[in-house]
Order: structure tokens, then sequence, then C-alpha cells
């Protein structure tokens, strides 16, 4: 679109799922892959990715808000991310890999809190510019399997991941629509099964890159 910033030729992969769908196994894994291939990399995540977005994701994941806060604040530490992070390295010819980016935002805060997608695509033109991932690795599972993973983990679980299984299935068929809507860009990749099936598959789709 006019006015879109340049993008080099370093390429914009993001990993995206509903909690317990397992990609942040594969993310370092996946980045390996992309050296091993000749290909820097840098990692990063959503919300966070730079010293104030890692600030906003504490308030995001852990305090209490009104909904409409909750979506300001995952653009607003999109925004940092983007121009601080993202862009500067891709122009540089760096790969990015992101946990998450803003397809999360229509799952999450649209199909899970309700807020119309409408809106939140009003700002994801506002703060992206045109900006969106040149591939992105969904890791589908049926919202049981994710909830019972969750259970397995160690860590206190955050505001999102103690939420009811109708908000994580709300989450989930908005992803899914939102890969409906970009099949080039989305890789559908069933999660449900072993680390070392899914990395099978995930090594096809680095090969292609």
């Amino acid at each position: 679109m006019s006015g879109a910033p340049s993008i080099g030729r370093g390429k914009f992969l993001t990993l995206e799922g509903i909690d317990g769908a397992g990609k942040s196994t594969h993310l370092e894994w996946i980045a390996e892959r992309l050296r091993a291939a000749g290909r820097p990399v840098v990692v990063t995540r959503e919300p966070g990715g730079t010293p104030l977005g890692e600030r906003l994701r504490e308030i995001v994941l852990n305090e209490p808000m009104d909904l409409d806060t909750e979506a300001l604040l995952v653009f607003a530490a999109r925004q940092e991310h983007i121009r601080r992070l993202i862009l500067p390295n891709l122009e540089r010819g760096i790969w990015v890999l992101s946990d998450r980016f803003t397809d999360a935002t229509f799952a999450y805060q649209g199909g899970g809190r309700g807020i119309p997608f409408e809106r939140l695509a009003i700002l994801e033109d506002w703060v992206q510019r045109g900006l969106q991932p040149d591939l992105t690795l969904f890791f589908d599972v049926p919202v049981a399997v994710g909830q019972a993973r969750l259970r397995q983990a160690t860590v206190e679980p955050d505001r999102f991941e103690r939420e009811s299984e109708g908000f994580f299935e709300r989450v989930r068929a908005a992803y899914l629509r939102r890969a409906a809507q970009a099949p080039v860009r989305f890789r559908v990749i069933d999660a449900s099964r072993t680390v070392a099936e899914v990395r099978k598959e995930l090594e096809v789709f680095i090969s292609s890159l």
C-alpha cells in the first residue's frame, strides 16, 4: 500500500496458536534450522520484543483492565516492536521469527474477548501500515488438548491461561477464520501430534523458504 515502510530482503515469520498448542517448543528449533541454512535470524515475541514492550506485556498478562484498554496496550507494544525491532532487522536483511503477532490479537481480543474485528482492523492498518508476515505457522490443537498441556505446566498461569474452555474455543475459531482469509500466508499444522511428527512437517516449510 502507498506509504508502507520499505522492507528489505529479510523475511518475517510468525508462530501462532492457542495456549497449550506447543508452538514455543518449536520456536528456537526453527531458528536454529534457519541459521543452519545460512539465514541470519532474530527471535522475538508479542507482546514484548522491546524494553517497553516487555513492561507492557507484564501489565497485559497480569493486570485486570477494560477490554478496549487491553487491545490498545497490545497495539502500543506492537508499534514499538515494529519500529524498533522488526522493520530495522528486515531492512538489514535479517529474518525475524516472532512468537505471536497480530493474528493473536484478532484471536484473543477479537474472538476471545468479543472486540469487533472491524475495530481491530483499524488499529492493524494504523500501526502496521501494510506490514504482514511472509509466513505464519498456526499450531492447531483441540482446546481439550491445549488445556491438558497447560495443566501439566509447572509455571503459574497468567490471566489468559486461566480462561475457560469456551474462551479458547472462540480463540481457536477466530484463528481458523483468519487462516481461511489468508491461505497463502498461513500454514495450519496439526500440533496434537508428537514433537518429532510436527518437526517433520516443519522441515518441509522451512526448506521451501
